[in-house]
């Protein structure tokens, strides 16, 4: 049985589809042009992720409505949670339509994509070899589509978001960027050095770890995004994106009510089994930034750099003298909602002009 349709679209333009769900409900569609009875498809991909091991995207034919379920790693061995993540696309089809299931494995490593289609009735032995051939063709454009899932998912794991999405927008050069503004976030862990000459790597890097996901979570989930950690530092931005600096602002502020909670509860957690607290300062500013590469000419970082990333970092070393968490500069104070209580001039170490300084409420 000849798919001209689905084929030839596989061959010629399939790799440059936006994602694996578009594939899959675009190839769906084609097939079921070229005369194969489908109810559905499901497809099924490992994907590099921190967290997620594997994404399955289901398409419905009658609705042409494409979701995805994930396969999340949460503690299991990688290859039980990819397993987890297949068996959806696997029970959903079967639910579906009642009929038997036509499921190919794409590419030869066991882990590979997983292709698989339900029709109202059981596929007869040429409309199955028909999806098998499919499938075979689907190999070359998923392994594209793959490949820039995996470029962009290793860039925002280590990049954020809006960050990785400018690295791939832009070309590699030093002299590529913008300005912008921003609210920036500067957090710190107290005592480190001495933690770390303390105790052994395991532990300081454990401890490490759970600090960076109360702050880094809270930031996230108030629309910022971190841009480094530098050594048990980090560096977050809040972009003003209507011009109206309130709003970022505002969220950042509140971003540092979430994670001084999250590490009030990792500190009764880490007093119940006999470790020390982790005491943070957190300072917060507002204004513009350059905002795109720097290095040298073969090896470039994508970072903040201006003023304003200056008095930030600078402004959260007056938290231990002023024995304050939170120290917030008199520009973002001028454009919040929040309530805050001032302290007073102050000289920040290598910016000319004394910075007004607030704090928050207790």
């Amino acid at each position: 049985m000849q798919l001209p349709s689905a084929l030839s679209w596989l061959v010629d333009a399939a790799g440059d589809a936006p994602g694996a769900g578009r594939l899959l409900a675009e190839l769906g569609t084609r097939l079921a042009a070229d005369g194969l009875p489908l109810a559905g498809g499901a497809l099924t991909l490992a994907v590099p992720h921190p967290l997620i091991a594997r994404r399955t995207w289901l398409w419905r034919a009658e609705s042409e409505e494409v979701i995805e379920a994930l396969g999340f790693v949460g503690g299991l061995p990688a290859t039980a949670a990819a397993d987890s993540s297949g068996e959806v696309g696997r029970r959903w089809l079967a639910e579906l339509a009642g009929g038997v299931v036509q499921e190919d494995g794409i590419g030869a490593k066991p882990d590979g994509p997983l292709l698989g289609w339900i029709g109202p009735r059981p596929f007869a032995p040429e409309e199955a070899d028909a999806l098998r051939e499919a499938a075979r063709f689907a190999a070359a454009p998923l392994a594209a589509i793959v490949a820039r899932a995996t470029l962009t998912a290793a860039l925002e794991a280590y990049l954020g978001k809006r960050s990785a999405a400018r690295v791939l927008s832009g070309p590699l050069r030093r002299d590529v960027g913008e300005t912008i503004s921003a609210a920036l976030l500067f957090a710190d862990l107290r005592g480190f050095t001495e933690m770390s000459e303390r105790h052994p790597p395991a532990e300081v890097i454990a401890a490490l770890d759970a600090w960076f996901d109360r702050i880094a979570g809270a930031v996230h989930a108030f629309g910022g995004e971190v841009l480094k950690f530098i050594g048990d530092g980090v560096l977050a931005i809040f972009p003003v994106t209507d011009g109206e600096p309130r709003a970022a602002c505002d969220a950042a502020l509140r971003a540092v009510t979430a994670a001084r909670a999250g590490m009030a509860h990792l500190d009764k957690a880490r007093a119940a089994q006999g470790f020390a607290p982790l005491p943070f300062g957190v300072a917060l500013h507002v204004g513009e930034i350059h905002w795109g590469n720097i290095g040298a000419a073969d090896r470039l970082d994508f970072t903040a750099i201006g003023s304003a990333v200056n008095l930030v970092s600078r402004l959260e070393g007056l938290c231990r003298p002023l024995e304050k968490p939170v120290l917030v500069s008199g520009a973002l104070a001028a454009r919040t909602t929040m309530p805050l209580i001032p302290l007073g001039m102050h000289e920040l170490r290598g910016i000319a002009t004394p910075c007004a300084v607030f704090t928050v409420p207790d």
